[in-house]
């Protein structure tokens, strides 16, 4: 992925040498182009076509802020709820993921989501253990887990 971009914009800057017009548009012009070759021969470079990751990790951007954005939301209707019939807990969260990038990546996404705590990464790195404002099931929380940030993060990194 690196190589692919380094090569991305050796083209654009190249582009600028050759148009002679050193601007910001003449840059984005031989940036494109320079995607554009990239992905016509992508069966000749080793590794997948770098704008899929980019796009992907975009993705987990935006999944990010709308979970941050839903979990504020019932964090909101949780504090101005008459009863306060809370059912918190801890759960322990099996994972998929090998790496300590991408545990560590979801771990402090489930912290940041308000209502969530990361709270401890078993010793074999394949548990993680959570504090949950208000849980239903753990089986319910686990599996919101599972296809929201851990799916999205293996997309990123695999």
């Amino acid at each position: 992925m690196a190589l692919q971009i380094i090569l991305n914009l050796v083209i654009a800057i190249m582009w600028m040498f050759l148009a002679e017009t050193y601007s910001v548009v003449s840059f984005l012009k031989g940036f494109i182009i320079g995607a554009l070759l990239l992905f016509m021969l992508r069966r000749f470079i080793p590794d997948a076509f770098y704008l899929t990751r980019v796009w992907k990790m975009i993705k987990l951007v935006l999944l990010f802020i709308k979970e941050l954005l839903i979990s504020n939301i019932d964090i909101v209707k949780w504090v101005y709820k008459p009863h306060k019939d809370y059912k918190p807990g801890i759960f322990a969260l099996p994972t998929e993921l090998k790496s300590n990038w991408e545990i560590t990546m979801l771990t402090s996404l489930i912290s940041l989501t308000p209502g969530t705590l990361s709270v401890s990464v078993s010793n074999t790195n394949d548990t993680i253990y959570i504090h949950a404002m208000d849980i239903d099931t753990t089986e319910e929380a686990i599996e919101a887990i599972k296809t929201t940030f851990e799916d999205a993060i293996m997309e990123v990194t695999r």
